[in-house]
C-alpha cells in the first residue's frame, strides 16, 4: 500500500502540506497524487478568480481537523480524537475521571490483597 492512502474515514488537513495541508489531506483522503490535487486547486483559481477559490480552500483549512499523529485504531479512538480536537479541555477532564475511576479500582484490588495478606500473618503468629 502506498504512504499517500489514508486509513481515515473523512478527509484530514496533512501535517506535512504546504499551507495548511488542505490539498495533501484531500489527497491522501480520495488517494490521488498530491501533484494532481495542486494543480486542481490552481486551475480553480485561474478559473473561479482569486478570492473564491482562496476563500474555500481557507474554509477547508478552517472545518477540516488536522490529521492525528497516530492513526485512530478503532471507532473509539476515532470519537476521542474528534472530541479532543473540538472541545480539549473537556476532553482531558473525560480522561482525568477516567484515570481516577482506574486508581479507584486498583485500591480496592490493593486493599483486598493486603486485607487477606494482614489475615495470614495474624493467623501465622498467633498460632
Amino acid at each position: 500500500m502506498s504512504e499517500n492512502v489514508s486509513c481515515c474515514r473523512r478527509p484530514y488537513r496533512s501535517r506535512r502540506g504546504m499551507i495548511l495541508g488542505v490539498c495533501r489531506g484531500l489527497a491522501e483522503y480520495l488517494g490521488m497524487p498530491v501533484l494532481l490535487v495542486r494543480l486542481i486547486a490552481v486551475l480553480a483559481l485561474f478559473a473561479t478568480g482569486f478570492w473564491p477559490t482562496v476563500g474555500l480552500y481557507l474554509l477547508a483549512g478552517l472545518l477540516m481537523k488536522p490529521k492525528p499523529e497516530i492513526d485512530p485504531q478503532g471507532p473509539e479512538e476515532e470519537e476521542f480524537y474528534d472530541f479532543y480536537t473540538r472541545r480539549p479541555d473537556d476532553a482531558v477532564d473525560a480522561l482525568k475521571r477516567r484515570f481516577d475511576a482506574v486508581e479507584r479500582r486498583i485500591r480496592r484490588v490493593e486493599d483486598a490483597a493486603v486485607s487477606r495478606e494482614r489475615d495470614w500473618d495474624r493467623r501465622f503468629h498467633a498460632g
